[in-house]
């Protein structure tokens, strides 16, 4: 009888092992998923925090002209005011790409408005965005999710806006 017994462990652990091997290479796919949904996740917080500087630097403008920072650093340390005022902790990294460099959205005078990653794999979030960020929806990479501050309309600008629609619309 142990004649006939011989090795019987020994494919049954061949086969655990196999087993294991086979279900560890169809979790990779799904950790790679988790992981760049993660990164989604981080991005989207980031974006929003450099927006967020953003509006706070051009909001802050001493005088009436409101102005955009001219480059990210502006953000760390405003140099308009005599005192220390920051909008920002840090440059923060793009969590696809490790490094603290950003492509930039820049206006008419080249200051900037907003930032984007400059990661170009599809993003796998393609909507269920909030409000502010739903012109993500839809974006083919990275590069296209760009958090840009855009100052809210003055109440004449809103009438102006209005009568062009309406005269638009007739």
């Amino acid at each position: 009888m142990r004649r006939c017994q011989r090795g019987f462990t020994y494919l049954l652990a061949l086969f655990a092992v196999g087993a294991a091997g086979l279900i560890a290479v169809r979790a990779i796919p799904l950790v790679e998923t988790f992981e760049q949904r993660e990164k989604e996740a981080e991005l989207l917080y980031i974006g929003q925090q450099f927006r967020q500087a953003i509006g706070n630097y051009y909001q802050s403008s001493p005088g009436m002209l409101k102005r955009y920072p001219a480059k990210l650093e502006d953000l760390l340390l405003d140099r308009r005011f005599v005192g220390i005022k920051r909008h920002l902790r840090r440059i923060y990294t793009d969590p696809f790409t490790r490094q603290a460099e950003w492509g930039l959205v820049r206006d008419a005078d080249g200051a900037i408005m907003g930032v984007h990653s400059l990661h170009d794999a599809q993003p796998i979030k393609q909507g269920g965005f909030r409000e502010i960020d739903v012109a993500l929806a839809g974006a083919r990479n990275y590069r296209n999710w760009q958090f840009v501050y855009y100052p809210p309309l003055s109440q004449e600008t809103k009438g102006t806006v209005g009568l062009v629609v309406q005269s638009a619309l007739k």
